[in-house]
């Protein structure tokens, strides 16, 4: 698992859950941007999407179990970020089902 150990902060880490939720439906509305923008300041989002873009979906989410897992979140925590990435979803205006399957999957990924 040490393949996939991050330095991320948790806003860090909230920012590549949320690129992760945006692209499930292979598009970065301008709405999502603006809301994972509003998360990490602008060289964080640049190095955060840079780092996301050469993940493959394997990579992503055991980058993401790893993080949880290294910076202890609170349970109130989690539920921000379970709201956050609920908001992204729904920025475009529609919640479709394969955006609703990433969202139970990663819900579970948070709340081990």
């Amino acid at each position: 698992m040490s393949d996939f150990h991050t330095s991320w902060t948790k806003q860090e880490l909230s920012a590549y859950i949320l690129l992760y939720c945006a692209n499930a439906d292979f598009n970065e509305s301008r709405k999502e941007i603006e809301l994972i923008k509003s998360k990490v300041d602008k060289s964080h989002y640049q190095a955060i999407h840079d780092e996301f873009d050469a993940d493959n979906d394997y990579q992503s989410i055991q980058k993401i179990e790893a993080a949880v897992a290294r910076l202890n979140y609170a349970e109130d925590e989690i539920d921000t970020i379970v709201a956050e990435m609920r908001s992204l979803f729904n920025a475009d205006g529609h919640f479709d089902t394969t955006e609703k399957l990433l969202f139970m999957g990663l819900k579970k990924i948070l709340k081990k």
